[in-house]
């Protein structure tokens, strides 16, 4: 579809690609806040949480670092209006359904922000698929 064809953006549609720009930017930095923590940060932590970061499966984090950075450069794609947002965005859901699935039932650690960060996940993907269908992004 070349440039011309694409349809006008409704004013909804650039609102919710920038907060989800936002929302999964700060992904980011939760993902870099905890790769790069400090050996005095850790012992500041309780035990348990000591224990859990020392023992997280690699396949975990880096599960977090696809869901994060995907999620950001899909919510990009949106911004931008390109299509690849739609796969992009599916690839960081998987990656984020994998990562709070074994916060929940392994490590029985699921609050508030597990579903909700899957949710969003899916609302985005369809978002983009919606968009595609649109006519919206090229």
């Amino acid at each position: 579809m070349s440039n011309s064809t694409i349809q006008k953006l409704p004013i909804w549609f650039i609102v919710v690609s920038i907060l989800a720009l936002i929302w999964n930017a700060m992904g980011v930095m939760a993902y870099i806040s905890q790769a790069y923590m400090t050996e005095e940060v850790l012992t500041q932590l309780p035990e348990a949480d000591q224990q859990m970061y020392a023992n997280l499966p690699s396949w975990y984090i880096g599960a977090f670092a696809v869901a994060v950075f995907a999620g950001t450069i899909g919510s990009l794609g949106l911004v931008i209006r390109k299509k690849w947002a739609f796969y992009v965005l599916l690839i960081s859901l998987i990656a984020a359904i994998a990562q709070m699935c074994y916060l929940a039932f392994v490590l029985k650690m699921a609050n508030a922000m597990t579903p909700m960060i899957i949710i969003v996940g899916i609302a985005l993907v369809w978002l983009a698929d919606y968009a595609t269908k649109k006519g919206w992004l090229s």
